[in-house]
């Protein structure tokens, strides 16, 4: 099975690209074995439309909290929803945001999904530090105008499957710890603790005992990469590839699951 991970960016340019990674999985092994940057949407929408029998899984969030939907009014469907936040444009989408948050108290100005809490997530309103809610917008909907299934969001070719990932769930799932810094996109800010971390993770995805049931191989020069979007890229494989292991349960996702919202494919969030 072919197995993929993209780290994503909602402004893909040469020096932040979004970054793929192609996978192979036999029995209990995820193998790494191709590695690519695309400096802009268009490679990605390509990917998105490919032929094929496989599953990806992809950083960023595929929806928005209940909460926020039903209080701005948009429609009560992921899929109605989604098309209604395209259609704003990226500046009515920005200002409809800052607009919901500005008049609302601290704390309670940008809400988080079911998901999100269970994973330590932020919020997919964010527009500011970490943009989820750009990446939001730029991303899912062009899952929506994919062919491919996502499960419990939209049904869609059962061959092509896309899941939402989560690289932080994944270290702090290897590594047992809540705050794990492990990567700068910031030159001066990058780490020989860095380093360490990132090849820790790195071993430890190749033990059996890890919290996905499968190793990893093939992924040494990963923990070179001090952005950590190679490594992001690999760990977003490893959940869909475990998601892939349990699509006979609705691919992992719990019993419980928003498809309002959406989910991240993690044992994290069903354990």
């Amino acid at each position: 099975m072919d197995i993929f991970g993209i780290d994503f960016t909602s402004t893909p340019t040469r020096s932040k690209p979004l970054t793929c990674v192609r996978c192979r999985f036999r029995g209990d092994v995820l193998q790494l074995e191709e590695e690519t940057s695309w400096t802009s949407f268009a490679p990605f929408d390509a990917f998105l439309q490919s032929e094929g029998r496989w599953i990806a899984g992809l950083d960023f969030p595929f929806g928005q909290s209940r909460r926020f939907v039903e209080n701005m009014g948009w429609p009560r469907t992921w899929a109605d929803y989604t098309r209604f936040a395209a259609s704003l444009g990226r500046p009515g989408y920005r200002a409809a945001l800052d607009t919901y948050r500005a008049p609302r108290p601290a704390g309670d100005k940008e809400h988080r999904r079911a998901v999100d809490v269970a994973t330590g997530a932020i919020s997919p309103q964010k527009l500011y530090g970490v943009p989820v809610g750009l990446m939001y917008f730029e991303g899912a909907p062009r899952l929506l105008d994919s062919p491919a299934t996502i499960p419990h969001l939209k049904d869609g070719d059962p061959d092509r499957v896309i899941v939402e990932a989560y690289p932080g769930i994944v270290v702090r799932n290897l590594l047992g710890r809540k705050s794990v810094s492990y990567k700068s996109d910031t030159r001066a800010k990058q780490t020989v603790a860095h380093m360490a971390t990132r090849r820790q993770i790195v071993e430890l995805l190749k033990v059996p005992s890890n919290p996905y049931g499968f190793v990893a191989s093939g992924i040494n020069a990963l923990a070179d990469d001090p952005t950590g979007d190679r490594l992001d890229a690999f760990l977003c494989a490893v959940q869909a590839a475990w998601a892939w292991m349990h699509r006979d349960s609705g691919y992992g996702a719990p019993a419980d699951v928003d498809p309002l919202e959406g989910w991240i494919a993690d044992p994290a969030v069903v354990s």
